[in-house]
């Protein structure tokens, strides 16, 4: 870990030293992590974090008032949390950096997001599409409505994608108006609204203005509610380009948090034009990446997906060099790319079930997350260990026997084999014992036990034979059962006389304690 002195050198210095190394390093986040003695710094350089240096306990509060002071923040307010942002350069770099803080038992966490849209301004091709791919985001930009989402998980490169996308659409006949929480990126000849839910500017509210402003394109940052949902699909077949981002795995599952999210299944039919599913792996080091010899499980799945025999990849060296950070540099996209075609529309609308529809989306012109990732492999610009971290194998591809799932299903095919032959087993050794058991009983003597008979309680007749039940009224007016017997009427349950109560008392009241404000406390 990096050192500094403390006693010598300056905060200021100390805190611009942090992030320009961190800047340096292509790291993503910077997380200052408060505990009793120290704070510690880590950095996240490709999706991993990784210790970077411990600021000693007499010099954190120095540190914290710091980063939040050039970020716009109330150094005095420790107790909420806040957020705030840094817009600088570094030599022709432009440094944009979100900061946010949270209070915790042991002094206030600080978390730097380094954003770096420059791959953005690079175009689609930057991105790591395949050309199939580019070719289908093509046609979808090229339909005059409908609505293309871009889906992954948070961190999975979306913005950036999204933001490409608006590039190539930015012409100078269009009207595009955007819609953001925040506005991550300031682009030319683009309209770009800012939403502030505290003083009533949500999404939904910002999209009824925005169809009164005549557009053509309309960006919305992220669909988060129902109502945000259906403003959405309703704007897109009113003949308006709608491109969003919106939180799931693949394809098919957004079809289903749509509906999901009460979208009208004729309107989500009609309006969706293509989703575009992504994820992210780290690249491997050009420079010092090693090639070795495939496992029989790898194999097995290449020869499951492509049908084809792999006998070498690319791996990573986790020594790494001066150009990377233990073998990988960067980070590369895995793509699902979607166009809705008539089958699906009419499957979506229908509502048709979800093995149906799973035929239809992966019917092999899909090119699905699983195999984009295999095929980075077989490049040599991942590893098969970072796709197996990337893709969820069980729900990504059903129709692929996988190996593990394989091994499990024999597992529990013969483990049920295994509790048949038990079953069989121990059925025989039961009907040996009845035998057995038959035989003695036939050798018994019977013995008569004396039965002592004994007067029951007054009103009280045991019954043994029930079969009907009726409801009658006794003289005090209650309804009580009685149980018959047709065979013997002398053997009926008969309930002691009740007394009758004139008024039911009210039940007891509780007073609730009130509840009290919770306090904040300055750590």
């Amino acid at each position: 870990m990096k050192e500094f002195d403390f006693e010598k050198m300056p905060i200021v210095e100390i805190a611009n030293e942090i992030i320009t190394d961190a800047v340096k390093k292509n790291a993503s986040d910077i997380h200052f992590d408060p505990s009793k003695d120290d704070v510690k710094i880590r950095i996240r350089i490709d999706g991993i974090l990784s210790d970077y240096s411990i600021i000693p306990a007499k010099y954190k509060r120095n540190m914290i008032s710091r980063i939040k002071m050039i970020a716009g923040m109330n150094i005095m307010e420790t107790r909420l949390p806040q957020d705030g942002a840094i817009k600088s350069r570094m030599g022709k770099k432009m440094l944009d950096l979100r900061v946010s803080s949270l209070p915790t038992n042991n002094g206030e966490k600080v978390v730097i997001r380094i954003l770096d849209y420059s791959k953005s301004l690079q175009g689609l091709e930057a991105l790591g599409l395949s050309d199939a791919a580019i070719e289908k985001i093509e046609k979808m930009i090229k339909v005059p409505n409908g609505i293309i989402l871009v889906t992954g998980a948070t961190g999975s490169g979306k913005s950036t994608t999204v933001y490409s996308i608006l590039q190539k659409m930015n012409t100078d006949d269009v009207n595009i108006i955007t819609v953001e929480d925040p506005v991550e990126m300031d682009i030319l000849g683009i309209n770009q609204v800012q939403a502030q839910a505290e003083i009533g500017l949500t999404f939904a509210t910002v999209l009824r203005s925005i169809l009164r402003q005549d557009p053509d394109i309309i960006m919305i940052g992220e669909i988060r509610d129902d109502e945000t949902a259906r403003i959405a699909v309703r704007a897109s077949i009113t003949g308006h380009k709608v491109l969003s981002t919106i939180h799931t795995n693949n394809s098919l599952n957004t079809i289903e948090r749509l509906t999901d999210m009460e979208v009208e299944r004729y309107l989500l039919g009609t309006a969706l034009e293509g989703i575009i599913s992504q994820k992210l792996a780290r690249r491997l080091c050009t420079h010092c990446k090693v090639l070795r010899k495939t496992s029989d499980y790898e194999k097995d799945v290449f020869k499951r997906v492509f049908n084809k025999d792999v006998d070498e990849i690319y791996d990573a060296n986790q020594d790494g060099c001066e150009h990377c950070f233990r073998g990988y540099s960067g980070r590369i996209g895995l793509y699902e790319v979607l166009n809705i075609n008539d089958d699906i529309r009419d499957a979506i609308t229908n509502n048709i079930k979800k093995t149906e529809l799973r035929k239809l989306v992966y019917d092999g012109n899909t090119i699905t997350l699983l195999e984009d990732g295999l095929q980075k492999v077989l490049d040599g610009l991942t590893s098969f260990s970072e796709i197996l971290k990337a893709v969820d194998l069980e729900n990504d591809l059903e129709t692929y026997e996988e190996d593990n799932l394989k091994t499990s299903m024999d597992t529990i095919e013969e483990n049920k084999h295994s509790e048949e032959e038990k079953t069989i087993h121990k059925s025989e050794i039961t009907e040996i014992k009845d035998e057995s058991e038959q035989e003695n009983n036939e050798e018994k003597i019977d013995i008569v036990t004396p039965v002592i008979e004994s007067e029951p309680e007054e009103n009280i007749n045991i019954t043994t034979n029930l079969e009907t039940t009726n409801i009658q009224e006794n003289n005090n007016g209650f309804s009580i059962p009685t149980l018959n017997n047709e065979n013997n009427n002398d053997n009926v349950f008969e309930v002691p006389k009740m007394e009758k109560v004139d008024e039911i008392p009210p039940a007891p009241v509780i007073n609730e304690t009130p509840k009290q404000d919770l306090e904040y406390f300055n750590f």
